[in-house]
């Protein structure tokens, strides 16, 4: 990572007070050198980034943490059926009895050098995508009909994410592809994995970090050979559940809601239970779970 670089882009590329609200606070860093260092290479270079990869791999996790790092305004467009152009781009609107134009996510962060995450980009609809095309490429502008040519900011980058074999998703067709590099996410090791619990659970007891570890693969293990749905694989869900704990709920009663209530097919429910059942005995509370804490 060549901090200096990262330093004149930021020098370069100030931003108003207004916007720097939007600058993401991510809670948790992303860890793993290669792809980290892939994606810094590639938001310098000015180029659009794909982040390609199944559940779990951090792909919004490392969209936030370069809005931390290059210090850009981030918004998120999540897409489904009903995102159609003039949500992305925007549209007329009346204010005080005159017609004004009224920015979507889209122009807010073209005009402003943000970073816009297009999450989900394969559940898309084809008209909705074909405004992006001269914003994508290298002509980078927006062409709005009625309305002034908005060139974009040097600043501004593009971020899209997409998952494997989600229902309602499709393939992306060449021309968009052909506009980002795109990083494809590894499933997240075991020993990043420890280290994200140690930085962020730095009271968690070793054994039960070793043993959330190993109900995350487990859990995966199974949803790869297509015992039980990807819904299962949620490593937010084991976070969520570690801050329930602290919170004062039973270890158990936490994995209740926050990993087996995901998924609705009985028989995948009592799986995912003797996955846990495996690993934790009933009724750990929170001083069997982390060390040295307080009530």
């Amino acid at each position: 990572m060549n901090k200096k670089l990262i330093e004149k882009f930021v020098d370069e590329n100030p931003i108003d007070d207004r916007l720097k609200g939007r600058i993401a606070k991510p809670k948790f860093t992303y860890i793993g050198e290669d792809i980290l260092n892939k994606a810094l290479c590639a938001f310098l270079a000015g180029k659009n980034i794909l982040l390609v990869g199944s559940k779990s791999t951090g792909k919004n996790v490392l969209a936030e943490n370069l809005s931390q790092i290059f210090k850009r305004p981030m918004r998120n467009v999540s897409f489904h059926v009903n995102i159609d152009s003039q949500v992305l781009i925007g549209s007329d609107t009346l204010s005080n009895g005159n017609v004004i134009f009224r920015d979507g996510p889209v122009t807010s962060a073209c005009k402003y050098g943000g970073l816009l995450v297009l999450d989900e980009i394969n559940m898309a609809r084809n008209e909705a995508m074909a405004v992006l095309h001269s914003i994508l490429d290298y002509r980078r502008i927006i062409d709005i009909p009625g309305n002034d040519l908005i060139e974009i900011h040097p600043a501004t980058r593009f971020i899209a994410t997409m998952n494997y074999n989600y229902e309602g998703t499709r393939e992306l067709n060449e021309a968009l592809l052909s506009r980002f590099v795109i990083i494809d996410m590894p499933t997240i090791s075991e020993g990043d994995l420890n280290k994200i619990f140690t930085d962020n659970y730095p009271n968690l007891k070793s054994e039960i970090k070793n043993q959330l570890g190993r109900l995350f693969y487990d859990i995966k293990t199974k949803a790869d050979a297509g015992e039980i749905s990807d819904s299962a694989i949620d490593l937010r869900g084991i976070f969520d559940s570690l801050d329930l704990v602290e919170a004062g709920l039973k270890l158990d009663e936490a994995f209740d809601i926050c990993l087996i209530n995901k998924v609705f097919d009985p028989y995948e429910k009592t799986l995912i239970k003797d996955v846990i059942k495996a690993r934790f005995r009933e009724n750990l509370s929170k001083g069997d779970v982390f060390e040295n804490y307080d009530f």
